[in-house]
């Protein structure tokens, strides 16, 4: 693709970067058959193709309306096109420097921005968010039914593992899923100390990022990664050899963060290491002896859901099918795995009408072979998953906690 980006964006790194990634396109279309808007919209600019249009008139000085935008809103940055192109675009970068650089260009209406303040000031913050959440908990009888559904049912953990062994390897607890999943990472600690591994948290950690990145506040973003790596960064030095990701969504952004930081003097090489010590815990566990784990069966078969950030993002598709398939656990038959459920980390807010049409295909798609249960490797997939689910929807650590 040809590109004249006008020079407001052709000096700045970013805008350069964009311009790379554009180049790389050759309009092939193959990106419309995997993307979930296109399929529900048949509209060329609700694809990645035509939004690619759209983002590189922007880059090169034309006019941008709110209807574009619009547009880019509609995108689950679910990143499937990518999975798909055989030109190896990277669509969900483009789409990110795009937007941050839109924001500066064209404000958005004042309810618009209330919103995506409000949704970057308390979602990534651990503490307000399961104050909100408890409160939501609390009120949940008399709350209207489509606010009711949204608020899911108090859980709680179960003890940690109190021994210690030589292999250690690291966490993130997260934003939300410390208040509204507690259960997952203490049970990706009991799997591992079955497996003499002991897993920890940084009490400091908190959001991976994503939340203030993906909605443009991309500084905010940057500052949230730094926080990380400097409480990561002790237990890194004393040996730490991985950081497990119990989240794809965070798991997506915290392997992108040496890419992202690659021009700060002080935390390039740090950050870089970050990237290179994450994995998911699907693909960490694939490497040991599972034969602790056996005899895992749930007298049922499980459907398996497989988010975007994990198989499009992180590049992990069938990996955790691997895993309870060797801990004996009966996977249940699905379709279309590669669509998105809708949730795609604050979409289901801010697109509530299209995140709707999604949850619906994907529940369609996960319960074709009756399955007694549903796993996810997200929390956010988690969370909205079981807002309409008929059946039980956890993570798949549960399962091998059991």
């Amino acid at each position: 693709m040809q590109t004249n980006l006008v020079q407001q964006f052709a000096n700045d790194p970013e805008g350069q970067e964009a311009e790379d990634i554009l180049r790389a396109c050759v309009h092939c279309g193959f990106c419309t058959a995997t993307c979930p808007t296109y399929q529900e919209l048949n509209d060329e600019r609700d694809g990645p193709r035509g939004r690619i249009y759209l983002m590189k008139m922007f880059l090169e000085g034309g006019e941008v309306t709110e209807k574009t935008r619009e547009h880019l809103d509609r995108c689950l940055t679910c990143r499937s096109c990518e999975t798909t192109c055989p030109s190896g675009v990277k669509y969900g970068r483009l789409v990110d420097i795009s937007r941050g650089l839109m924001e500066k260009e064209l404000p958005r209406k004042p309810q618009e921005k209330w919103l995506r303040w409000a949704l970057t000031r308390f979602l990534p913050d651990r503490r307000v968010f399961g104050l909100m959440l408890r409160l939501g908990q609390a009120f949940r009888p008399i709350l209207p039914e489509k606010l009711r559904v949204k608020v899911p049912p108090r859980r709680h953990a179960s003890p940690w593992p109190s021994s210690s062994h030589s292999r250690v390897v690291l966490a993130l607890a997260g934003c939300a899923q410390p208040a509204a999943a507690p259960n997952t990472n203490a049970a990706a600690a009991r799997v591992l100390d079955k497996l003499r591994i002991t897993l920890l948290e940084a009490p400091e950690a908190g959001c991976c990022g994503a939340v203030n990145y993906h909605l443009a506040e991309h500084e905010r973003g940057l500052e949230q990664m730094r926080g990380n790596i400097d409480a990561w960064w002790p237990a890194i030095e004393a040996g730490a050899e991985a950081i497990i990701m119990t989240a794809s969504g965070c798991g997506a952004m915290v392997q992108d963060y040496g890419h992202l930081l690659k021009d700060d003097p002080v935390y390039a090489n740090k950050a870089r290491k970050v990237s290179e010590l994450c994995t998911d815990l699907g693909a960490f566990l694939l490497q040991e002896d599972l034969e602790p784990l056996k005899g895992a069966a749930q007298g049922g078969k499980v459907a398996f859901h497989c988010p975007c950030t994990l198989q499009h993002a992180m590049k992990q598709s069938g990996v955790v099918e691997q895993v309870l398939t060797r801990a004996g656990i009966e996977l249940a038959a699905t379709k279309d795995k590669h669509l998105c459920c809708g949730s795609a980390g604050t979409y289901s807010i801010t697109q509530p009408e299209m995140s709707q049409k999604l949850l619906d295909n994907k529940l369609k798609a996960l319960t074709v072979d009756n399955p007694v249960r549903i796993v996810t490797a997200n929390i956010g997939c988690q969370l909205h998953l079981e807002t309409k689910a008929e059946v039980p929807v956890n993570h798949w650590i549960e399962l091998l906690d059991r």
